[in-house]
This record gives C-alpha cells, sequence and structure tokens, in this order.
C-alpha cells in the first residue's frame, strides 16, 4: 500500500482499548450531527460524513444507531474540541485533536502520554495542510481527474495506489468533489474525510524507536477524547 495508507492503517484498532476509543469517536460524532440536523444520514450531510469516515474502519451499525437516538431525547451533552500540537520522537510531528467534556482531563492524558515516550509540546501545524481526502476502489485514475477538472473542482492532486484512487482536493471543494464523483458511479469510500496531510514524511529507521513512536500512537488511540492523530512519519 501507498504511504497514505500506510499510515492511515497504523492507526487503526490493534487492541480492545483502540477498539472502545474508536467506537467512542463515532458514537459523539453521530451525536454532535444528529443534532444539528435530521437523525437521516440521506438528508443530513453532516451525519452522512460521519457515517463514510467510519465506514472503513469497522465501527458496527448500532454504534450510530445508539448515538442518534440519544441525540433525539433527554438532555444535550456539551463537547468541547480541542487541538494539541507536539514534537514526537526522532523528530516526529505530531497534532491531536480531541473533543470532550472535560478539556483539563484530555490535555492531561494527552500530554502525558506524548512526554512519556519522549515527546514535547511545540508549534508543528506550519508542517502540515488540510485536505479533503476521497479513498475508493478503483483503476481509473485519467478518467476521475479528467472529471474533477472539468466539474471545476479545486484538485490538488489523484493517484493510483494499487486498487485504490485517492483524491486529493481543498477543504471547501470537499462536498462538490463527492458530488462529481457521485456521477461517475463512485458512493462506497474506504475513507472520505477533511485530514491534516503532512508537507513532508520522514522515515524512522532505528527499530526501538520507531517501536516508541507506534506506542504512542496505540497510547493516543486508546484515550476515548482523543478524536484524530495526524504525523508525519512513514510506517
Amino acid at each position: 500500500m501507498g504511504r497514505h495508507h500506510e499510515v492511515r492503517a497504523a492507526a487503526m484498532a490493534r487492541t480492545g482499548k483502540i477498539k472502545s476509543a474508536l467506537y467512542a469517536r463515532a458514537s459523539r460524532e453521530a451525536y454532535l450531527a444528529a443534532r444539528t440536523g435530521t437523525p437521516d444520514p440521506k438528508t443530513n450531510l453532516a451525519l452522512r460524513a460521519v457515517y463514510e469516515k467510519y465506514r472503513g474502519k469497522s465501527v458496527p451499525r448500532d454504534v450510530f444507531d445508539r448515538a442518534i437516538k440519544k441525540a433525539q431525547g433527554g438532555d444535550a451533552e456539551v463537547f468541547i474540541p480541542g487541538r494539541y500540537e507536539f514534537f514526537g520522537p526522532a523528530g516526529s510531528y505530531l497534532i491531536v485533536d480531541t473533543l470532550t467534556d472535560n478539556p483539563n482531563r484530555a490535555l492531561v492524558e494527552v500530554k502525558t502520554a506524548v512526554v512519556r515516550k519522549g515527546g514535547h509540546p511545540g508549534s508543528v501545524a506550519f508542517n502540515f495542510e488540510e485536505k479533503g481526502v476521497l479513498v475508493f476502489k478503483g483503476n481509473n485514475r485519467d478518467e476521475v481527474e479528467e472529471a474533477l477538472i472539468l466539474g471545476d473542482v479545486d484538485v490538488l492532486s489523484v493517484e493510483q495506489d494499487e486498487d485504490l484512487v485517492v483524491v486529493y482536493v481543498s477543504p471547501s471543494a470537499f462536498a462538490q468533489a463527492k458530488e462529481v464523483l457521485s456521477s461517475l458511479g463512485i458512493s462506497e469510500y474506504e475513507e472520505a474525510e477533511i485530514s491534516m496531510i503532512p508537507n513532508e514524511y520522514i522515515t524512522i529507521d532505528d527499530e526501538e524507536v520507531k517501536g516508541k513512536f507506534e506506542d504512542l500512537i496505540d497510547t493516543l488511540d486508546e484515550l476515548e477524547d482523543v478524536q484524530n492523530v495526524y504525523h508525519n512519519v512513514d510506517l
């Protein structure tokens, strides 16, 4: 698989705690989306985006159903977003997004996890660019690129990665790109979300240090307050 998907695969569930945290993330995002619109993903674009974001991560449908049901009744829960930047092991950069009902707890848990693996807070966001990412099965890169350009979509790049097509667009063009891709019959995505993509990737040659970095990513993935982890390491 290509570099982008190696990074994505490294963040997928590998332990029970990581899977539990993944379900919690999906539930919170579905809950918030359902509270701001209808409970039907066909008419609620934000909710549909949550479904598509987690579809390739093996999140069961009942996780979304429970979140939507919760959003339709009772008192509203308040979740506060946060973003934290760190220098990690071996010159790596990390951006950690949180969504939590307790920002102090989230900050302490995230910072503790990073510091224990040799990292420290620092400004690294300038090393990343926010992009819309759309990944789907196919071998029609040229056709896809032509359709997006003719559809006046702000395309950043279109890549063929084995049997997958990977499309990067500006965040503002994300919905428009999906409309154009829909006209090509593309409706199922391996990944469809707005993400922070590093300008450059680094390779950690020292296996011990690489293991430490992978342990750090696992630890962050186990924290239920953590929504997204972005980094610049080629795993």
